[in-house]
Formats: structure tokens, sequence, C-alpha cells
């Protein structure tokens, strides 16, 4: 006789607004301009999205130099990119879409605005992930100083330091770690100026939050999305923070270990902010074999955001 096992699913999870933009919008351009049309770089951190788009004839490239055909159009991913990629694109006569998710947008914006008032910038991140480089194209080489760690934070001195000094972060950080870098900062440099609004996105915080909320009542816990995922990965890490030590990335080839599954009462299942939603479908029903389940979905948080897609595609 199967067992009884309690699923707590998190809500939100999944699709972001900014990742169903950038999906749009090679669908949308697959349908106006005809296939192929080029991506650089994987338009969300998300291999079956990627596979998907493949299918329909999107051409995924690591940089312009790649692209064979001239004629059709470049997208730039979700993460978005250095100035000195429209540049290039520009120079060769590309004709190109940016799907720039617009909350990422928003920290260019401010970085832009902070160099020009003068500011030395500290960037919270990870260093190579898309998002960080993108983010640090956007003004010359050396204006903005990457801190990935604690340790990093503590290691600042004045002496690095000639201007005003103000941080951005990364949108896809954890919460908590964050803020604890960003109190570091606070007491080396009181007058440090924090972002009007904070950087991290609303999907990153409603997610992260969830997970927060579900992990004690967990005897394990599954977060589905890629390892390339930074807002998936933080999720696995807020999971074990918040109690259940056993959380583990659900990545596309990995197998579900079922007998550890055998052997809990609860588990609980999120999905990265690039995870499509029938991957966690997928998930519950090969649980469904073994056990019967009972599914309760905890809700912190509603969400209606929608962007625009560029005006070429409307």
């Amino acid at each position: 006789m199967k067992k009884e096992l309690k699923i707590y699913l998190a809500s939100p999870r999944g699709f972001c607004a900014g990742v169903k933009r950038a999906i749009e919008i090679v669908d949308k351009s697959l349908k106006k301009y005809g296939a192929p049309v080029y991506v650089r770089h994987e338009i969300v951190h998300n291999k079956q999205v990627v596979e998907n788009l493949k299918k329909k004839g999107a051409i995924f490239v690591d940089e312009l130099n790649d692209v064979i055909d001239v004629s059709r159009p470049v997208i730039f991913s979700a993460h978005g990119v250095p100035k000195s990629v429209p540049e290039e694109a520009k120079e060769k006569k590309l004709s190109y879409l940016d799907a720039t998710c617009p909350l990422v947008s928003k920290v260019h914006r401010e970085s832009e605005q902070l160099y020009k008032r003068g500011y030395d910038i500290i960037l919270i991140g990870h260093k190579n992930h898309p998002e960080v480089i993108g983010t640090m194209g956007q003004l010359p080489i050396g204006a903005i100083k990457l801190v990935e760690t604690m340790q990093d934070a503590q290691g600042l001195t004045d002496r690095e330091f000639t201007k005003p000094i103000a941080y951005i972060t990364q949108t896809t950080l954890s919460v908590d770690d964050t803020a604890e870098i960003i109190d570091c900062l606070i007491k080396k440099f009181p007058n440090i100026k924090a972002p009007i609004k904070e950087d991290i996105c609303y999907a990153t915080t409603n997610r992260q939050l969830a997970v927060k909320t579900m992990a004690p009542k967990c005897d394990m816990f599954f977060i589905v999305g890629s390892r390339n995922s930074s807002n998936s990965v933080r999720l696995v890490e807020v999971a074990k923070k918040a109690g259940c030590k056993n959380s583990q990335l659900m990545y596309f080839e990995k197998e579900i270990p079922i007998n550890d599954i055998q052997n809990s009462t609860s588990i609980g299942i999120s999905s990265g902010a690039s995870a499509p939603e029938e991957l966690v479908q997928d998930l519950i029903n090969k649980v469904k074999k073994n056990r019967v389940v009972s599914i309760e979905e905890v809700v912190v948080a509603e969400e209606k955001v929608i962007f625009k897609l560029p005006k070429e595609l409307n």
C-alpha cells in the first residue's frame, strides 16, 4: 500500500514577467521575421526553454561573430549585455531586438546616472554571471568594483575610493545574504548611497520568501531549475538555511531520488524564475506513482507584473 506524502507547493514559482517577455520576444520574432532568428547567449537560463526555441527555428550563438546570415535579426538575452554588444551589432549592420529584463535595465540606468554624478560604484553580484558582465559593461573598465562575498566587503578600505560611494546589486541574489553584505558596507562607509528602490527583483524576493516559509515543514525540498540559473541555485541555499538541510536542485538530466522521497512524510517544491511549470508538474506526477499525495499550495504573494514588448513587435 502506498504511503501518504504531503507536498507543499510554493506560490509564486516559475516564470517571472522578465522571462515571459524574453521568450515571447523570440516567439514573436520567429512569427514576424520567419526562421531563423539568432539569439546571443541562452535567452533565459533553462535548457528546456532553449531546446524548445531551437525546434521553432532560433539559433543560439555565443557572440555576434557567430551570426552566419547577417540579414537575420539577433535577440539579446534577458540578462542584459555590455554597451559594446549593440555597438558591435550596429557596426556589422545587424538588426537586433533587446530582450533584457526591464528590471535589469533599471540597474544599468542607475549605474550610468551614478557615474555621471561622480560616484564610485560597488556592484554586489556573482563574477562571470551574464547579468553582472552586462551591468559592468555599461561603464568604462574599472568604474565598477565587484563585491561577491562578505569577505570581499570586509576587505574594502577607504583608500580604494576617491569619490562618494554608491552600491547597486544583481537582481537575482539571496535577499538575506545581500542584506548582510549591505549592512557591512554601511558600517564601513556610513554615507554610502543605496538604490532608491532595491535592485533585487520582486520575483526573486517572492520566490525566496515562499521557500523560506515552507522549508521548516519539509523533510526534503526540490527546486526545479537549471544549474546555471542564479535564482534557482539561491533558492536551494535559502531552503537549506531556513531549516531543510536535504534541499536540492532538480535540473533537466537529474534522476528523482525516489528512495529518499519514500522515507519522507513531507516535501517542498518550487521552481526558479526561468523554469517552465510543466517541469514542476512532471516532478509531482512522478512522485505520485509511488505515494498517495496531498498538495498544499503556500501563497506568499500574487504577481500581476507584465512587461511590454519592444515596439518592433507590436
